[in-house]
């Protein structure tokens, strides 16, 4: 597929090394349309952007073979390029502070400008903390809120398969080209995403995984959504600045709780000191959100597993074999056995350093 005109000169000023999201929007303000932009003489732009850009722009802005390559792109229907002035751009990030000139989509465009809301959290997750991502994610879905996240390892996937489990689906905001996937064990994930909800990048086809890329993507992500709920997050955790962007942008944010002995609690618990809304339900999030639709509880039946008499003595603290030997009785073999099966059973959870968690 060609490249019509007016995405041509899009593409020729986003692609233009040296030229910023804020200069390309002073450009826009003043001149009104890339073309206008590119037409302009050398004494209006270099008033805008100085010398230099200016006389790139003159130049005619990105070399064709930097932005030609979007057109094969563009030969597969499922494949866009959005721009400000398009009337499916996504209306919230226009809110922002910050907003992309353009975004490459992939997947579905009605998801664009749907209610959204950010789920976030550790790369190296706890099976529960994955289970409580994908649990929020599909009852927040089928609520009617499109789920944001990263395409991360970990909370990130969770939610994404969460989303695309409920009926209001997901969408990933990646920290790459659209013709990359990263990270690769997600693969999978990216192609379900493409064909039953939403990618989004900002950056170019070709960039590959840069670690600054990854940071930037997540205004866009709280961005997309009403409020953005951190999962498990080390006090240290990328999730955080997630947190404090979505705050910035007078999103509403949202942690779950955990152990005071976890680290992976550490961040979600600071969060709550400095005015995170604490939540123990997808219900908490729709009531702060004022929207009230009932989520139905799933009960689960209790098999023998789950009344076994371990299962009160590990509770949901990590705690290591010595302390469970001496609050069980049991022999070590016997407790490891019992560990094993609880473990197959899905009801228990190996940390490291020997310790075990029960699930919920």
């Amino acid at each position: 597929m060609s490249v019509d005109a007016d995405l041509e000169a899009w593409l020729r000023l986003s692609l233009l090394p040296g030229l910023g999201h804020q200069s390309l929007r002073k450009l826009l303000v003043a001149l009104g349309t890339p073309a206008n932009i590119l037409a302009a003489s050398h004494r209006e732009l270099s008033s805008i952007v100085g010398e230099k850009i200016a006389i790139a722009i003159r130049n005619g802005g990105a070399d064709a073979a930097s932005w030609s390559a979007v057109g094969s792109w563009l030969d597969d229907p499922a494949n866009h390029v959005i721009t400000l002035a398009d009337a499916v751009y996504p209306q919230a990030l226009l809110e922002i502070p910050d907003p992309p000139p353009l975004i490459y989509v992939k997947g579905r465009l009605d998801l664009l400008n749907r209610p959204g809301f950010a789920i976030v959290g550790s790369r190296n997750a706890t099976a529960q903390g994955l289970a409580n991502a994908e649990a929020f994610a599909a009852a927040l879905s089928n609520a009617g809120l499109t789920i944001v996240s990263g395409l991360a390892l970990g909370v990130d996937a969770a939610a994404h398969r969460g989303g695309l489990d409920g009926s209001s689906s997901t969408i990933a905001v990646v920290g790459t080209g659209l013709d990359t996937v990263y990270p690769a064990r997600n693969r999978d994930l990216a192609h379900r995403i493409a064909a039953d909800g939403t990618l989004i990048s900002e950056f170019p086809l070709g960039t590959p995984g840069l670690a600054a890329n990854f940071p930037r993507r997540n205004r866009l992500i709280c961005g997309l959504a009403k409020g953005c709920l951190v999962v498990e997050a080390a006090i240290s955790s990328g999730s955080l600045i997630t947190a404090r962007l979505a705050t910035d942008q007078g999103r509403e944010v949202f942690a779950i709780p955990g152990s005071i002995h976890s680290p992976l609690a550490k961040g979600c618990h600071a969060l709550i000191k400095q005015g995170a809304k604490l939540v123990e339900s997808a219900q908490d999030v729709l009531e702060e959100l004022g929207l009230s639709q009932p989520i139905a509880q799933t009960v689960a039946t209790a098999d023998a597993a789950d009344t076994h008499p371990l299962l009160v003595h590990i509770g949901f603290d990590p705690v290591d074999v010595d302390a469970l030997q001496q609050r069980s009785g049991l022999a070590i073999d016997a407790l490891n056995r019992a560990l094993t099966d609880l473990e197959l059973a899905g009801l228990v959870e190996s940390l490291p350093g020997g310790r075990w968690q029960r699930l919920s």
